[in-house]
């Protein structure tokens, strides 16, 4: 036999041995050889070829490449399975243990607590539309929503005496024309014959009925207000006298209503940022006294979840705060007892991007606003220069004092006095105006509510930016900086006096003597 053969028929063994030892790997771990073994079997089985002819050579050293491969695929999954059987060995063990523990608690329990726990869970159970009395269709996600809770309704007193509020459940529905019924029509749209048409319209008025009466009200105020002062301490003692509802107060008008009467000793109040955060779960109601400044105050106070405002009006804008102060006995029992129309106010959620952090944001929690986060350039005497993004779109530079990013509710704030359009607060949408632009084409827009912003100081730019929002909280831009802005999903439900509407028309009527003129001559000219 020649060397060339003799070459290729060892050639022939070596592609029979990878083929073994790949469907070994297949199926099931590799436990006969260790690794340094397989690989001196693997060299001892595939000798040098002392032929002269450079592709037997070539070929050799590939076979040599395969089998290292494919011992190191055997290894690899026999390590995995090992792994695996480990962690199926865990699980199982656990698994038994949590089972024990839970067989010895539901053991222990009686019928009666049985018969307790049944009766939480259905109240704990969200409420669809086809049980609603109202005839909600239950198509509509905010037709037919409740506030869940962990505890059953009623006060808790804790060990120090003070009593724990419970959020009440309530439910929210469409009305239709005013109506308060809960009936309401639906968007229909027909696609007949290739044609789009839409049948019937809804103005979808939301109205908040109380599957219980509210237990707990936070009262919000004005400072540094005699008058204000003195209609809160009126409230606070019908409300627990007529009512009996437990009083939440802030820190500073606890301190003022405890000097002024000992009678108050029944308020309730916060004593750290901790317990500001769970105000949302013991809170059913909020009561502003102020303008709407009071009412950001108030918003801001709750990161997450708001419960619905009753804003009365104490200031001297007053576009959120329909409720006027002297009749505020018939104006709360009509909120407590009844069911009551409300808009829900959009938010904006911020956050702020350094460039030396790349894609992490500054803080951990987003800065949410009501009416707007302002981008200006401070006290630098050059313009503003921004690049703004809509989602992956380039929108535009901004290149003059600043730029107002504002929900619909804050349209009537600094965006108007910049040039910005009146937005009915339920339209949902984004604005976008820029502040006094060095461009006669610069005009206002309004984007939809889904969209994120982005605004960033370019690297060229030849000086620092500021962002503030709802006018506070100011915080220095820097070239590469970001601000990214979007639709928040916690908004801020505020009662209406009459409806959404009809509140809005009457606030740029009497705030703004919106289209205040002389009426024309019934004679004519001349």
């Amino acid at each position: 036999m020649s060397a060339d053969e003799a070459a290729l028929k060892t050639c022939h063994e070596r592609i029979n041995l990878s083929v073994a030892a790949s469907h070994q790997a297949e199926n099931g771990p590799v436990t006969t050889v260790s690794s340094k073994k397989s690989e001196e079997a693997t060299y001892a089985y595939l000798p040098p070829i002392e032929s002269t002819d450079a592709h037997l050579h070539e070929f050799a050293e590939a076979m040599r490449t395969v089998g290292k491969a494919l011992r190191q695929v055997a290894e690899g999954k026999a390590a995995a399975q090992a792994e695996a059987a480990e962690w199926k060995r865990k699980y199982e063990s656990e698994k038994a243990a949590k089972a024990h523990t839970h067989h010895s608690v539901i053991k222990g329990c009686s019928n009666c607590v049985k018969d307790k726990l049944e009766h939480l869970a259905s109240k704990l159970t969200l409420e669809t539309a086809s049980a609603d009395e109202t005839g909600c269709c239950g198509n509509h996600g905010i037709c037919s929503r409740q506030i869940l809770q962990d505890q059953c309704p009623g006060p808790n007193r804790k060990s120090d005496g003070r009593i724990v509020g419970r959020k009440v459940p309530f439910r929210l529905s469409w009305g239709s024309n005013g109506d308060k019924n809960g009936q309401h029509k639906h968007d229909f749209v027909s696609f007949e014959k290739g044609d789009i048409t839409t049948a019937e319209r809804s103005n979808k008025q939301i109205f908040l009925k109380w599957d219980s009466p509210p237990q707990t009200v936070l009262f919000v105020t004005k400072p540094n207000s005699n008058s204000v002062h003195a209609l809160c301490s009126e409230m606070v003692r019908w409300l627990k006298e007529h009512n009996n509802i437990n009083i939440f107060v802030e820190p500073r008008v606890s301190k003022e209503l405890l000097i002024e009467d000992s009678y108050f000793n029944f308020i309730q109040t916060w004593d750290n940022d901790e317990e500001m955060k769970t105000l949302h779960t013991k809170v059913d109601l909020i009561v502003t006294l102020g303008g709407d400044g009071t009412v950001l105050w108030a918003a801001s106070l709750f990161k997450g979840p708001v419960p619905p405002v009753v804003a009365f009006s104490l200031g001297s804008l007053g576009f959120m705060t329909p409720f006027p102060s002297e009749q505020y006995r018939e104006c709360l029992g009509n909120v407590l007892k009844r069911p009551f129309a409300i808009t829900l106010r959009s938010r904006l959620q911020c956050h702020v991007i350094r460039d030396a952090a790349k894609d992490e944001v500054e803080t951990g929690e987003p800065i949410l606003v009501l009416n707007e986060v302002t981008i200006d350039r401070g006290m630098s005497s050059y313009l503003t220069y921004l690049e703004c993004y809509c989602d992956s779109s380039f929108v535009t530079c901004v290149q003059g004092d600043g730029l107002i990013i504002s929900t619909t509710s804050g349209s009537t704030a600094y965006s108007l006095a910049a040039g910005g359009s009146m937005v009915h607060p339920q339209v949902p949408g984004i604005l976008f105006t820029p502040i006094c632009p060095h461009s006669l084409s610069f005009r206002p827009l309004i984007l939809p509510e889904y969209v994120t912003l982005r605004v960033q100081v370019p690297f060229n730019s030849r000086g620092q930016a500021w962002a503030s929002f709802d006018g506070k909280g100011r915080i220095q831009l820097g070239p590469g900086d970001a601000l990214i802005c979007s639709v928040s999903p916690w908004p801020l439900p505020t009662a209406c006096l009459v409806d959404s509407t009809t509140d809005f028309l009457r606030s740029i009527h009497e705030g703004l003597h919106w289209n205040l003129r002389k009426s024309q001559a019934l004679d004519g000219p001349g």
